[in-house]
């Protein structure tokens, strides 16, 4: 089988010519976190049968994957490319010189997650001229006598590693339907953060469009700049908008403002008739909370919280000009957001009638890899014991270094292959899901049939048997599965943060014309209310 390399300068005609693209990084998190193309989306080989389906539903969609391209990268597009070959996908390509060659070729690489999501923040901020609060003032009007409101537009994982205070959560896909529960009077002023920016920006700035007449504003670098004005976070926090809280009040505001930027609400039967269509992608996306996805949706949905939707955007979909029908239960969240994923640049739609419209559709299903035999706790501790076996941990590197098997060596599908070059003897797995272990050993032919440490972790730990912990080892240039950029901005690292909200705000600067260009903003977005 042969696999075609293409041109930079081919690929990026094609990531501007109006036809879908896959553009899948298949380097792991690390290395992507170090330096990626504007518009790809992080499929890593460790996990990429595991994900590819869900990213890139179409089999006949043009595809194209890349890695480094240096000597470090070696191998891993060409592998990908091979094994999505193997998994029926029809048109796949490499970026001819990967990351490296884009950047030869004159293009810019780009650090960090979420690039286009974060970019578009910047430039709603500026299009909008959002209002925002610098940290002091917040903590004054916080110690004031006058109430104020602050909701934290991230979710509730995130929220409870740490929060401003007197802050309730509320994720931003959630705002447009829970404000007035929160916030009952149109007086009080509302200040919406996040960790850094583009939540707060978004969140803030989604009120404000939906024509609330609260003083409405993001906090100025949220809990980044609160920690740079030496202000205190709390850690843990439990406040959080109430199961029930939902008031339509706002629909025919988020009916308003979906017409504003021209989203077309759409029938079950047209949405039928487009998952027959084999020239376009289809993802149909279900924007409530976990909470309601998990009591039921409907056929053929994928969970895409409507909050993290808009700030990570390439979590939850690997095509470029697919097409996206939200839909919720109230009429009044997938508007809201998909007015924003309009003005990204995305094919957004709300479906009509939402949960009750009695739409079902066909979910992809994820390719099953051969099973792994077993072994058990107890066993495995008896041949370490005899020294008749070789422990390999695939789990997260920093996992590894937090408590680990005695005698286990950490490595990583990339790597897995050389790791084992040498070893004679039967491999034994740990992995947290036994389907990313199986996937990793369907490459390689071992003398004996290789076995998976049955229940993982958990497993062994519940035998009573001890784990060693290692936190150099493996050491961080190993670790390429992890995202060091800039990882302790939230633990109190001052210059991190800076270095932090510095890539954020100058993200916009790195941009060419044709990515700014994807962009759909208003070019006169007056401000509702002034800054403070």
């Amino acid at each position: 089988m042969t696999i075609e390399r293409i041109a930079p300068s081919l690929l990026k005609s094609w990531l501007h010519d109006g036809e879908e693209t896959a553009l899948l990084d298949v380097r792991e998190h690390g290395q992507y976190g170090e330096a990626h193309l504007f518009h790809a989306t992080p499929l890593p080989y460790s996990r990429l049968e595991l994900e590819v389906r869900r990213l890139v539903p179409r089999l006949d969609v043009r595809t194209v994957v890349y890695d480094d391209g240096g000597e470090d990268g070696a191998g891993v597009a060409m592998r990908a490319a091979a094994r999505l070959s193997a998994l029926g996908y029809r048109h796949v390509r490499v970026l001819g010189g990967g990351a490296l060659g884009w950047q030869s070729a004159g293009y810019v690489l780009f650090a960090g997650v979420n690039l286009p999501s974060k970019t578009f923040g910047e430039l709603a901020e500026k299009a909008y001229h959002t209002p925002r609060v610098s940290a002091p003032q917040l903590a004054a009007m916080i110690a004031g006598p006058t109430p104020v409101v602050v909701l934290d537009g991230r979710p509730v994982s995130e929220f409870r590693k740490m929060n401003i205070p007197t802050a309730t959560c509320c994720p931003n896909g959630e705002l447009a339907y829970r404000v007035r529960s929160l916030v009952p009077d149109d007086t009080t002023p509302i200040v919406i953060n996040c960790a850094g920016r583009t939540r707060s920006i978004i969140g803030a700035q989604t009120l404000i469009n939906l024509g609330i007449p609260n003083p409405v504003y993001a906090l100025e670098n949220g809990t980044q700049g609160w920690v740079l004005a030496d202000q205190a976070l709390e850690h843990g926090g439990t406040r959080r908008y109430p199961d029930g809280s939902g008031n339509p009040v706002l629909r025919d505001a988020a009916q308003q403002l979906a017409a504003r930027f021209d989203v077309p609400t759409v029938s079950a039967a047209t949405v039928r008739a487009w998952s027959g269509d084999s020239s376009r992608t289809l993802f149909l996306c279900d924007v409530r909370t976990p909470e309601e996805f998990a009591r039921g949706s409907l056929p053929g949905a994928q969970h895409t919280p409507g909050g993290q939707l808009m700030q990570a955007f390439d979590q939850y979909v690997g095509v470029r000009g697919a097409r996206l029908v939200l839909f919720d239960d109230d009429g009044v969240r997938a508007p809201t957001v998909a007015s924003w994923l309009r003005q990204m640049g995305h094919d957004a739609n709300v479906l009509e009638g939402g949960l009750s419209s009695g739409l079902g559709l066909e979910a992809p299903g994820a390719p099953v890899p051969p099973p792994l035999a077993r072994i058990s706790a107890q066993e495995l501790a008896a041949r370490l014991a005899r020294g008749d076996v070789a422990l390999v941990d695939l789990r997260p590197g920093m996992a590894y270094r937090a408590g680990h098997i005695g005698g286990a060596r950490w490595s990583i599908r990339p790597r897995l292959g050389a790791d084992l070059a040498d070893e004679t003897r039967q491999i034994v797995l740990v992995a947290d899901e036994p389907e990313l272990a199986a996937w990793a050993m369907t490459e390689w032919q071992t003398a004996h049939q290789p076995l998976l440490l049955d229940g993982g972790m958990a497993a062994w730990q519940a035998a009573r048997s001890g784990v060693v912990a290692t936190p150099r080892q493996p050491g961080d240039a190993e670790c390429i599965d992890h995202l060091f950029f800039v990882h302790d901005r939230h633990d109190g690292n001052k210059e991190a943060a800076r270095r932090y909200l510095a890539w954020e705000t100058g993200l916009v600067g790195q941009l060419d014309a044709h990515e700014l260009a994807s962009f759909r903003l208003p070019t006169r977005a007056a401000a509702p209310h002034a800054n403070m």
